[in-house]
């Protein structure tokens, strides 16, 4: 089973890793895309006030350009507790035991804009950079990185994929054909019974998932399977549209 996370806008700063080596994260054959957005972010960052423009970034968020400077050099932490907001405030990684984070380490990859997928337990430093952002000397990010993470999603071979990104981050890194795979909707059921499809709840629920699944550890191979486990574990959880689950909150 692997599950695909969507990162966060925010996160924690500093860290006591290591300083990023991009040869050590998780699917390697990415390493020429990771350089490529690195290098243009780092020089993007020796320009504030093109940074800022490109980023998008208000008076307060300035801060966040020096960050980008720094990338090279930055301590780093594990993705997983690298995030905060919503989702990973539900999931809270840090108070999860040994076992469970290592499952994450060996299940979850976070899709980050300028690393790509990384695995939960993959060491990165505090950036700032969205999935729609045209980052000047590289492609359109979706051009970027939609082939290459398909490739290397495809080269990992997993059996069944949950996949929990929001759409932007989905177009960043389609998964294969052929592989079982559901896409999860977080949706509410009106007065009437029609599902309706939440925001902030949907943060939440897919957080508070992924912590259920790393404390359990099932074995789940396949859509049918998660679907079972689901129920056993007292979720709401079915097919919606081909390729896609409703988890009902």
């Amino acid at each position: 089973m692997l599950i695909l996370l969507p990162p966060s806008e925010t996160k924690r700063p500093g860290g006591d890793g290591p300083p990023l080596r991009l040869d050590t994260l998780a699917l390697p054959t990415l390493g020429a895309q990771r350089a490529d957005v690195v290098a243009a972010l780092v020089e993007l960052s020796s320009d504030e006030d093109a940074a800022a423009r490109v980023l998008r970034l208000s008076a307060r968020q300035r801060g966040e350009v020096a960050v980008n400077a720094a990338l090279r050099e930055a301590p780093t932490m594990p993705a997983v507790d690298r995030y905060t907001g919503v989702l990973y405030d539900a999931l809270d990684a840090q108070t999860l035991d040994g076992e469970s984070r290592r499952w994450l380490g060996a299940h979850v990859l976070i899709h980050s804009a300028p690393f790509g997928p990384v695995a939960a337990a993959d060491p990165i430093p505090a950036y700032r950079l969205a999935a729609g952002t045209a980052l000047p000397g590289v492609p359109p990010l979706r051009q970027l990185w939609a082939g290459p993470v398909t490739a290397a999603l495809a080269a990992a071979s997993p059996r069944f994929v949950l996949d929990l990104r929001s759409e932007a981050y989905a177009a960043l890194g389609p998964v294969p054909a052929g592989v079982d795979a559901a896409y999860v909707r977080v949706v509410t059921e009106t007065a009437g019974g029609a599902a309706r499809a939440l925001n902030h709840f949907n943060k939440h629920a897919k957080g508070a998932l992924v912590r259920a699944l790393a404390a359990e550890r099932p074995r789940l191979a396949s859509t049918d399977g998660f679907l079972r486990w689901a129920e056993r574990s007292g979720r709401i959880a079915r097919r919606g549209r081909p390729g896609e689950i409703e988890l009902v909150v």
